[in-house]
């Protein structure tokens, strides 16, 4: 499938929310459109995955009765292209009037279609009605930031200058902030995010990390690349001998998106936040 421009995509503009199933309705774009500003170009400077929880998913049996479920969907950072998250929301609404031998051909659709979209492998895990209630709220393991003291008035672009770190400390430490906000490249609506870094190396300056992710306030970038920015910006400033980058995001359109990006390959856990 071919990667498109954001600018193309039928986000922030009228839409028909057919019932439908269409695996057309999925809008990939090239990450290296973002990855470009970045001056990531060939081999990735990290490890990753973009986790999508989806919570909104239907469709129906072959006797026209509806099933729900959640979807959880792990989408490699190695993937040439991401998935536009309006289109992702029109194209999962088309199963809700789509009948489905059962659970296991709609993982089958869902596997093959964002598989192709994304051209990269996307596992996908249903978690049917009746585990609803394992399902729990948890919040990002590590020290959070945001009581800090610290006088902020640089909302955009983010700025790399404010990271600093003390190269005669040495620590490893998980640090935690709920104040990250980015906006969308497109219709300039607010994308909200918690975000957790976890690190070895010269102790990060607290008040340094907080200016810097503030500074993400008024930009406008996709999660994924966000994070990506956030991740090269601290390996370039500080130096860590090891580096983990989570955000996870405020769902839209009952979705969120979750990406992860590490300098050693990990498997992330999928806490659903509060905010969730």
């Amino acid at each position: 499938m071919q990667p498109n421009s954001p600018h193309t995509s039928a986000l922030g503009q009228a839409t028909d929310y057919s019932a439908n199933y269409d695996a057309s309705r999925l809008f990939p774009i090239a990450r290296a459109q973002g990855r470009a500003a970045l001056g990531i170009d060939g081999d990735l400077p990290f490890f990753g995955v973009d986790i999508w929880n989806g919570y909104e998913l239907s469709w129906l049996d072959p006797h026209g009765k509806p099933h729900v479920a959640i979807a959880t969907f792990s989408i490699p950072a190695t993937s040439p292209n991401l998935i536009e998250s309006k289109s992702f929301k029109l194209y999962l609404n088309g199963f809700s009037g789509t009948k489905f031998a059962n659970a296991d051909a709609v993982k089958e659709t869902l596997v093959r279609d964002l598989s192709q979209a994304t051209g990269a492998h996307v596992a996908v895990r249903l978690i049917e009605p009746r585990d609803f209630a394992l399902e729990r709220i948890k919040a990002l393991a590590g020290e959070v930031i945001d009581d800090t003291l610290v006088e902020i008035d640089r909302y955009s672009p983010p700025n790399p200058a404010f990271l600093a770190a003390n190269a005669g400390n040495i620590v490893e430490e998980t640090l935690v902030s709920n104040l990250l906000k980015s906006n969308c490249p497109v219709t300039g609506q607010p994308d909200w995010a918690s975000v957790q870094i976890a690190y070895r190396g010269p102790r990060l300056s607290r008040e340094g990390l907080l200016k810097y992710l503030v500074s993400f306030r008024e930009h406008s970038d996709f999660h994924e690349h966000c994070v990506e920015r956030i991740f090269r910006d601290i390996t370039a400033r500080c130096a860590p001998a090891a580096l983990s980058v989570y955000a996870r995001y405020t769902r839209r359109g009952g979705l969120d998106i979750n990406p992860f990006r590490s300098s050693h390959e990990a498997t992330p856990a999928n806490p659903r936040t509060a905010r969730q």
